[in-house]
C-alpha cells in the first residue's frame, strides 16, 4: 500500500486537502459554538456528525442533539456558512429499525436533504459492518483475538434477519461511510482507493478512511509541522477524524497548541472543504473504486497493525 492514489490536481491550484469529520460525543452548545468559530473564522469548512433524536436516557454523558431548537439553529447556520451535516447514527443509543426511519426522516426535514455522509456510532447496535464485521478471514479472527471477542456479532444494522436492520436504508439514503482510521497524515497513503465500494459489504454505497485525530492529543500529534509540511509535498489529502467534544475547547477557549497547529496549516495553501465535498471530487475524477480481495485484505491488515499496538477506531 505504498502507492499512492494521487490527483493530477487539486482545485483551484491548490496543493493538498484537508478536512475534518467530528462526531457529536461529549459535545455541547457552548463548546460548539467556540471551536466551529475558529475554524470558520480561520478558513476551513469541515464535517460536524449530529444526532438527530435524544433517547429517553439521560443525555448528559453523551452531547447535544436535534431535541434542543437553539442547536439545530447553530447547526443550520453552519451549513449556511458551508459546513457539511452529517450522520452519526440516529442516536447515542441503540435504535430500532422504526426509531432509525423516524431519525433520518427527522434529519431529512430539518436540514432539508438526506446525510451524504455518515460515522457509525460505537453505543449504536444498529452501526452497519461494525466491530468483527468490518473485517474478513483470518483478520477477522486476528481481531476477535486482540479485542477479546467482545465485539463479534455485536452490530447488526447490515443483518437483513436481525430487529436493528436498516442496511437497505443506509444504501439508498447515504453516499458515504466511514470505515477504517489510521495514524497517518495522508489519508490517500492509507488508503490509496477512497472512496471505495465493497462487494463484501453491499448496504454501503462507498466507505472512505480517516486520519486519526480522535481527541486533541492524538490531533495534535498528527498536525505537527513535520506532518503538515509532509501532507503538503505529497500534495495529499488529510480527512482528520475526531471528536471536537474531546478536549478541543479548554475552559471556553480553543486548546492552545492544537489551535496553533490550525493556525499554521490555514496559512498554507491546502483546500479545506467538507468531507462530502472532497469525496464527490476525488469520485468524480476517478470514480468510486470497488476493491478487490487482496485490497481489501492489505487495508485490514495494516489498519490491525495500528490498532494491536496504538489503539485506533
Amino acid at each position: 500500500m505504498s502507492q499512492i492514489n494521487y490527483l493530477p490536481e487539486w482545485p483551484d491550484g491548490k496543493e493538498f486537502a484537508f478536512s475534518i469529520i467530528d462526531d457529536p460525543d461529549s459535545q455541547w452548545l457552548s463548546d460548539s459554538r467556540t471551536v466551529y468559530a475558529f475554524l470558520e473564522d480561520h478558513g476551513f469548512r469541515t464535517t460536524k456528525a449530529i444526532w438527530p433524536v435524544r433517547r429517553d436516557s439521560d443525555p448528559t454523558a453523551h452531547g447535544e442533539t436535534c431535541d434542543n431548537p437553539a442547536y439545530v439553529e447553530f447547526c443550520l447556520a453552519l451549513k449556511s456558512k458551508g459546513f457539511e451535516l452529517a450522520l452519526h447514527n440516529v442516536s447515542y443509543e441503540t435504535s430500532s429499525r422504526a426509531e432509525t426511519v423516524r431519525g433520518l426522516d427527522i434529519f431529512r426535514k430539518l436540514i432539508g436533504q438526506d446525510p451524504v455522509v455518515m460515522a457509525n456510532h460505537y453505543n449504536s447496535l444498529e452501526a452497519v459492518y461494525w466491530g468483527s464485521s468490518r473485517l474478513n478471514g483470518l483478520n477477522r479472527l486476528a481481531y476477535n483475538l486482540i479485542t477479546g471477542y467482545k465485539n463479534h456479532h455485536r452490530w447488526h444494522g447490515h443483518e437483513p434477519k436481525h430487529p436493528l436492520f436498516w442496511g437497505d436504508l443506509c444504501k439508498s439514503r447515504i453516499k458515504y461511510v466511514r470505515n477504517f482510521v489510521f495514524h497517518e497524515i495522508n489519508t490517500l497513503r492509507a488508503c490509496p482507493f477512497l472512496p471505495y465500494y465493497d462487494p463484501k459489504r453491499p448496504f454501503v454505497q462507498s466507505w472512505f478512511a480517516g486520519s486519526d485525530g480522535s481527541d486533541v492529543r492524538a490531533a495534535k500529534r498528527l498536525l505537527s509541522p513535520k506532518n503538515l509540511d509532509r501532507l503538503q509535498n505529497e500534495g495529499g489529502l488529510c480527512i482528520l477524524y475526531c471528536h471536537l467534544g474531546h478536549g478541543f475547547v479548554q475552559e471556553g477557549h480553543v486548546e492552545r497548541e492544537w489551535a496553533k497547529s490550525m493556525e499554521r496549516l490555514s496559512k498554507m495553501n491546502g483546500w479545506y472543504v467538507p468531507v462530502g465535498t472532497v469525496l464527490d471530487f476525488i469520485a468524480g475524477r476517478s470514480g468510486i473504486s470497488t476493491i478487490d480481495d487482496r485490497q481489501r485484505s492489505r487495508l485490514e491488515r495494516r489498519w490491525l497493525r495500528q490498532k494491536l499496538w496504538h489503539g485506533t477506531s
